[in-house]
């Protein structure tokens, strides 16, 4: 008969000789493999066969950025999900690689720090100090009391800036754009004092082997006071406005938990593993630039989740302005900022001139018009720059994200043979399949936001 090799119209099924057994195992998609995992091409055939086979056993594999604005426009996160939970994550980097460690080999040990200052672009301060630490600790020097104390108001004035885009950043991320107005208007008043110190907002390259650039301007102890009190006003905001509300506390309680073993396991540092009740802090554990000298207290929790790490900044940030007000106290002496070593001490004699940049008139009088061998020592030592003796050393700080170090090599000449950099927010970022496998799709965002990697710093 005629309709035996027609489909049933009331079911829809197949009913000719080919269709009739459903025995017989049907390729419903063409399928290939990819570096991303399997893709299905489906045309036609009975969705709901399809989707029944599929079931718990097919999962789809998407991509969150680089261009997503979680992830800061430069991380890729490739996500493998069943529904709306994750079950495989990696992350993709690489997206804003500079070449900063290999470009130090070839310029001399001061101008490396215009490279590395650029690396984590949040805490440029940090990676200036920890590479001029690593010199220093080569050349045998150690700098003047007064450049430490210099080094240490300006880390923790920087610290307090990076931890408050962590907070504005994060807090958008999640839907709280009043985290985002209120956190870089805090920012800009730690920028605009970091402008007047060191001449610049960002990439400073005002901590030099040897000691700083300059000293601070003569009415540097009013500023930083004015900053202080307007930061003891403002911070109490944030606890405020987040610390206490429910929306923000439900949101990361119990989201993106890493124990402490885990973070050990994974060489997670900084607020991450203090968070896990771990209190961590080369500060305290490994003290440089003379900040055993300092009293504070190193902020920890123990819930070991997104929630524990907000907590932690915060509270971070008013031990940074318990710093700061012990410096101001200890830099009302006077004294050097750089080494009188005048083989290393490089720019020499330098002081603010009338166009805010310069040497003193002393100096260049000296060098233009009465001694040529000064003239020829200050040309050598600008472009061909000082020798470091062979050796290699390992010099780590306590950056915002955590252990910040530099692996230095000199091989005697006037060029590093090698600077690595151990990048805290590079390592972090290993946490984050720990943190989000399992979890909500919406949790991922969360727990990228409490990691707060800065791309720079691991694209280095």
């Amino acid at each position: 008969m005629t309709t035996d090799r027609l489909s049933d119209v009331t079911s829809g099924t197949d009913t000719t000789a080919p269709g009739a057994d459903s025995t017989d195992e049907v390729d419903y998609a063409s399928s290939r493999d990819t570096t991303e995992g399997r893709i299905y091409h489906v045309s036609g055939g009975d969705w709901d066969d399809v989707l029944s086979d599929a079931e718990h056993d097919e999962r789809m594999v998407i991509n969150m950025g680089p261009q997503h604005p979680s992830t800061h426009g430069v991380l890729r996160l490739v996500l493998e999900l069943e529904g709306e939970t994750v079950t495989q994550l990696r992350s993709v980097i690489g997206y804003l690689h500079t070449g900063i460690e290999k470009n130090t080999e070839y310029r001399t040990w001061t101008q490396g720090v215009t490279f590395v200052t650029r690396m984590d672009y949040l805490s440029p301060l940090f990676n200036e100090l920890g590479y001029c630490l690593a010199v220093e600790k080569l050349l045998g020097v150690e700098a003047p009391k007064r450049a430490q104390l210099i080094r240490v108001l300006l880390c923790e004035i920087n610290r307090i800036g990076s931890h408050l885009v962590y907070i504005a950043t994060g807090g958008m991320e999640l839907g709280a754009t009043t985290a985002m107005t209120l956190g870089f208007r805090e920012r800009e008043e730690v920028l605009h004092l970091l402008e007047y110190l060191t001449g610049l907002r960002m990439n400073h390259a005002f901590i030099r082997p040897g000691g700083v650039a300059q000293d601070l301007p003569t009415d540097a102890h009013a500023k930083i006071s004015e900053f202080v009190k307007v930061m003891d006003q403002r911070l109490p905001l944030y606890d405020k406005l987040f610390t206490g509300q429910p929306i923000w506390r439900n949101r990361l309680k119990g989201v993106g938990y890493l124990p402490v073993d885990a973070c050990l396991a994974l060489g997670v540092t900084g607020p991450v593993l203090r968070s896990a009740g771990l209190p961590w802090d080369l500060r305290k554990v490994e003290p440089y630039s003379s900040y055993d000298e300092f009293e504070f207290d190193v902020p920890t929790a123990t819930e070991a989740d997104c929630w524990a790490r907000y907590l932690c900044r915060v509270e971070e940030m008013h031990q940074s302005l318990r710093i700061i007000k012990q410096a101001l106290e200890r830099l009302k002496e006077p004294g050097p900022v750089m080494v009188e070593d005048k083989k290393i001490a490089w720019p020499a004699q330098l002081s603010i001139s009338s166009d805010g940049m310069g040497n003193s008139l002393e100096h260049v009088r000296k060098i233009m018009g009465q001694s040529m061998e000064s003239l020829i020592h200050h040309f050598k030592l600008v472009t061909e720059g000082f020798k470091v003796p062979p050796g290699q050393v390992y010099s780590p700080v306590e950056s915002p994200r955590g252990e910040l170090g530099f692996h230095v090599v000199s091989d005697g000449g006037t060029r590093p043979w090698r600077v690595h950099v151990r990048e805290p927010s590079f390592v972090n970022l290993q946490s984050m399949p720990a943190m989000s496998e399992g979890g909500l799709v919406a949790d991922v965002i969360a727990a990228v936001a409490s990691i707060d990697p800065v791309m720079g710093g691991v694209d280095r």
